[in-house]
């Protein structure tokens, strides 16, 4: 009996450890479990933060950030960079609030013509980083400087107002005391999820990312999926920027969007998205987004100083990519 057990036994042990062991290497668990920690010690910390009002609250910022890093995040896949996207956000803010009054559109055509703008813009990026060669960073931050000057421009640094109740009903409303904005998130999150991780076209994102010459010579147009993946950004931009609009009531020139590039790249590495393309998942992004908002949110609620927020923030992302890089060594020393 014992002879025949044992070896049964043994095995199923060394199963477990390699299931262990691949679960703790797993880039998503340890952001997952992060979230966990911070909620629960924020939580204890102020009563008010477990409120279903500040729950609320998080749902609708979740929306706003999560909808430009899951953006963002597709194009870092591909061995890019996006830096545009918090400043053409602000800008498709101002692209929606002049069409629909300035130009007397409704809200069924100011929207879609500012994503043809988007989307257009984005069709740039990836044709100058693919067709022109030219470095996403570049190409990107002349965006970034040309969206914010074109923002003001448009409105010389006033308001928009008047503009459609459409926006509110979506930027503002709830669903079950579910905010509209985050169940459009998640729905966009299962979609790139789907994308990502059962479609071959998204399975040729990471090829393209992780080894773009080994891609190519698979016969993986590669050019397609880089470009597809920069206008995707970019429509998610013009996507959030829809929200955005609801929630604040107005076409805002100040401020809207600035900074927010960070906070999706750091949402990205966070989640476990390397810098280098090829690696990361949806689940490590959504999560690195929570994470993120947890400690924003965790900091005004504790009524910590607003000039910290950026320095505690700053430092989780430099620890992000601090790991990042230390596990593309580790993983470059196993290969």
């Amino acid at each position: 009996m014992t002879t025949q057990t044992t070896p049964v036994a043994a095995g199923a042990g060394v199963t477990s450890r390699n299931r262990l062991r691949s679960l703790v290497e797993t880039p998503e668990v340890g952001v997952v479990v992060a979230c966990a920690a911070v909620f629960i010690a924020l939580a204890l910390a102020r009563s008010t933060f477990a409120g279903a009002v500040n729950l609320q609250g998080m749902g609708f910022d979740l929306a706003q950030y999560g909808l430009i890093a899951i953006g963002e995040s597709l194009v870092i896949l591909t061995g890019g960079i996006d830096l545009s996207v918090g400043a053409l956000l602000g800008t498709s803010v101002i692209l929606i609030s002049w069409f629909n009054v300035r130009a007397g559109l409704p809200a069924g055509v100011a929207v879609p013509a500012t994503l043809a703008i988007t989307g257009l813009v984005g069709l740039w990026h990836g044709l100058a980083v693919t067709r022109l060669k030219m470095p996403p960073f570049v190409v990107t931050l002349v965006t970034y400087t040309v969206a914010q000057g074109v923002t003001l421009a448009i409105t010389s640094g006033t308001s928009i107002v008047g503009i459609s109740g459409f926006f509110g009903d979506i930027g503002q409303s709830y669903l079950a005391q579910i905010p509209v904005p985050l169940i459009l998130f998640v729905i966009v999150a299962v979609a790139a999820w789907f994308f990502l991780e059962r479609t071959f076209a998204g399975r040729q994102v990471y090829a393209v990312g992780g080894n773009p010459e080994a891609a190519r010579l698979a016969g993986i147009r590669g050019d397609r999926r880089i470009v597809s993946m920069y206008v995707t950004s970019s429509l998610l931009s013009g996507f959030a920027a829809m929200l955005v609009l609801g929630r604040m009531g107005v076409g805002s020139a100040s401020g809207v969007g600035v900074g927010w590039e960070l906070s999706a790249i750091a949402a990205a590495v966070i989640g476990g998205v390397s810098l280098t393309g090829g690696q990361g998942r949806i689940l490590g992004i959504v999560a690195g987004t929570v994470l993120l908002e947890l400690i924003n949110n965790g900091l005004t609620t504790l009524q910590v100083n607003s000039n910290y927020t950026n320095i505690v923030l700053g430092a989780v992302l430099g620890i992000a990519i601090l790991a990042d890089r230390l596990r593309a060594k580790h993983f470059s020393s196993r290969g």
